[in-house]
């Protein structure tokens, strides 16, 4: 029985303000490495530490790749980055499917990899904080969702078994695999239906009937 709903954020709950700033980082920042490695090394560098601002963030993660990536490459990223925060927006259903899984007594948590700075600010725009029972944000807790432990001071704080979470997001690789890996039930948001992948849904509303 599931008795907590754990969200990823952007791609699952809330929708990019602009194309993909993964994607496009990764294309500015002209490194030898395919698209996965650039975003695992990519995702530990910039998203589970609390930076002061994106600048010094950006410049760590430099220092971490060894990149080189000029200056007036990073204050464009910087601008991605802000833009994608400040023209974000909710998916259409998802208020609705909080607030029903709350009413069926379900405990829900949004667990994301993210940047200080960035999430927050959208969850805190459409007021989602009454909406759930747990916010883990991996430049607070220092995890990613593909780190062994990184679900269990979700877990331990919502007080629920493995057994009764269930993980929802639109990563395979983050989402679905971590949650796998970590030995939690995990659904894929495909909502164009591209994905092949035999445990997934097209829209959040389709969880009320699940859990």
């Amino acid at each position: 029985m599931v008795k907590a709903v754990l969200f990823d954020f952007w791609g699952t709950l809330a929708e990019n303000g602009t194309y993909s700033p993964l994607k496009q980082t990764y294309r500015m920042f002209r490194v030898s490495m395919d698209y996965g490695e650039f975003v695992e090394k990519f995702e530990r560098a910039f998203m589970t530490k609390p930076f002061d601002d994106m600048t010094s963030a950006f410049n760590h993660v430099i220092n971490e790749l060894g990149a080189r990536v000029p200056p007036f490459i990073v204050e464009r990223l910087v601008g991605i980055w802000n833009k994608n925060k400040l023209f974000a927006t909710l998916y259409p259903e998802t208020i609705e499917v909080l607030k029903a899984l709350k009413e069926k007594g379900i405990k829900v948590a949004i667990v994301s990899n993210t940047p200080k700075g960035s999430a927050e600010d959208v969850i805190e725009k459409f007021e989602l904080r009454k909406y759930v029972d747990g916010i883990f944000l991996s430049w607070e807790t220092g995890k990613l969702k593909t780190d062994e432990d990184a679900f269990e001071l979700v877990l331990d704080k919502l007080g629920v078994k493995k057994k009764e979470a269930l993980m929802v997001g639109d990563s395979m690789e983050t989402d679905v695999l971590g949650a796998e890996q970590a030995g939690i039930s995990a659904l894929l948001i495909d909502r164009k239906g591209t994905r092949s992948y035999e445990k997934k849904i097209k829209d959040l509303k389709e969880l009320i009937g699940i859990v």
